[in-house]
C-alpha cells in the first residue's frame, strides 16, 4: 500500500480526510474555522451588490465561438439595466460574461476556486474573489444573484445547474429563474428529464417546467426584470 499523500486543494483536505490516501493537514475545528473564514468574507465583499446575475458555462468556449459573443452581448444588455454580472472569474464563458460587465460598465464579479492546473481570472474580472471550497463559492452564486443563467457547459456548469434546480424544487430558493441558453446544447438535457425522469414519476412536472430554455436574448431580460432583486447591504463593500 501506497503512503497517503499531501492534499493538491483545501476541498481534497476537507472530503477525504481520514481517509487511507490523502493525509489530513487539519482537525475539523480547524476546518470549520476555515470554511467561516471563507464564507464571512465573501459577505463583507459583495455585501454591496444589488441586483445580479450568475452566468455559467464552459470555460473551454474559445473566442471565436458564436457563444462566446452571445454570452457577452447578453451580459452587456443585462449590465445597460443595472445588473451586476457573476461568473466563475475563468476563461471561456465567463470571460465573456465578465467582459459584457466591463462593455455597461458595471460591476464584474469573478468567484475563483483554487483547483490544480486551473487558469489565473480573467482580465475583465472587476471584483476578483478566490476561494478555496466549493461550498462557500456556491453560496455566493446564489445569495448574490437575482437568476443565473447557463450556457452549454461540462461538469462544473450542471453542477451548478442542479444545484440550483434543487434548491428550487425544495424551496430553499424561489422566485429563481434559471434560463438555460442555447436551445440545440440543451434539447437533450429537457427531453431525458421529461422521458424518462419525470415520465417514472422521479420530479414532478413543475420541476421540469421551471427550466426556461431560450435562443433569445430579449426572452432572457424580459424573465430577469420580472423577479425580484436582492437589495444591497448599507455599507457593503461591493459599489
Amino acid at each position: 500500500m501506497t503512503d497517503p499523500r499531501d492534499p493538491t486543494t483545501p476541498d481534497e483536505e476537507l472530503l477525504e480526510a481520514e481517509t487511507l490516501t490523502i493525509l489530513s493537514e487539519l482537525d475539523d475545528a480547524a476546518r470549520v474555522e476555515r470554511v467561516a473564514g471563507e464564507l464571512e468574507r465573501g459577505f463583507q465583499a459583495l455585501a454591496g451588490v444589488g441586483k445580479a446575475v450568475s452566468f455559467f458555462g464552459s470555460a473551454r468556449t474559445g473566442r471565436d465561438d458564436p457563444a462566446y459573443d452571445q454570452a457577452r452581448g447578453l451580459a452587456r444588455e443585462l449590465g445597460e439595466e443595472g445588473f451586476a454580472v457573476i461568473t466563475g472569474g475563468g476563461p471561456g464563458i465567463m470571460e465573456a460574461a465578465n467582459r459584457g460587465a466591463q462593455d455597461a460598465g458595471v460591476l464584474s464579479i469573478g468567484l475563483g476556486i483554487e483547483l490544480p492546473h486551473e487558469e489565473a481570472m480573467n482580465e475583465w474580472v472587476g471584483l476578483p474573489l478566490d476561494f478555496h471550497y466549493f461550498l462557500t463559492r456556491k453560496v455566493m452564486f446564489v445569495r448574490y444573484a437575482s437568476a443565473f443563467v447557463v450556457f452549454p457547459g461540462g461538469f462544473g456548469t450542471l453542477d451548478e445547474l442542479f444545484e440550483a434546480a434543487t434548491l428550487r424544487q425544495t424551496g430553499k430558493i424561489r422566485h429563481f429563474p434559471i434560463v438555460l441558453f442555447g436551445s440545440a446544447y440543451w434539447e437533450g438535457l429537457l427531453a431525458w428529464l421529461r422521458d424518462p425522469v419525470l415520465a417514472e414519476g422521479k420530479v414532478s412536472p413543475g420541476d421540469v417546467d421551471m427550466l426556461e430554455v431560450t435562443d433569445d436574448p430579449d426572452r432572457v431580460l424580459e424573465v430577469v426584470r420580472a423577479v425580484e432583486h436582492r437589495r444591497p447591504r448599507a455599507g457593503g463593500g461591493a459599489s
